[in-house]
């Protein structure tokens, strides 16, 4: 094995935006109470599907927060599995030709066997350009590693 290859991350591995995180599960948590309290705490006057339907609401601010927490991408011997807001999608090493960070990009990009492109959200600047350059370099690293289409995958 090449020096290169001595160096790829660890496996398993997943990177996550984890200020986003931090931020959102709580907030989402204090809006269910929030919105519970105030449907049990309304006066009298308030009819029961009035409560019912601001407790739903509170629901669903809650769960929009939950889906903006939710991405991720999780890297094993297999392959990857990319987990965005609301869809997952697992590839094989072999289906990702190149991972893209450019500057000014919101999170880095997949580009793929298919001809398509698969933005993978749980890398992301957001959190720290460095953190997320060194992510997608390891990524790229890893995908070059155990990819069987011959083509390099870049990071710029």
């Amino acid at each position: 094995m090449s020096a290169a290859a001595t160096e790829l991350p660890a496996l398993p591995l997943s990177w996550a935006p984890r200020r986003n995180r931090l931020v959102l599960l709580p907030a989402s948590a204090v809006l269910i109470v929030v919105f519970v309290g105030m449907a049990l705490l309304l006066p009298a006057s308030w009819q029961l599907n009035d409560r019912i339907m601001l407790t739903l609401l509170g629901l669903v601010f809650s769960g929009v927060g939950l889906m903006l927490a939710r991405p991720r991408v999780d890297a094993d011997a297999d392959g990857v599995t990319v987990v965005n807001f609301v869809r997952t999608r697992r590839l094989h090493w072999a289906e990702i030709v190149r991972v893209n960070l450019r500057q000014g990009d919101p999170w880095v990009t997949l580009d793929l066997t298919d001809g398509t492109s698969l933005a993978a959200v749980g890398i992301q600047p957001g959190g720290g350009h460095e953190q997320a350059v060194r992510a997608a370099r390891g990524l790229r690293d890893l995908a070059e590693a155990h990819g069987v289409t011959g083509e390099p995958a870049t990071t710029a």
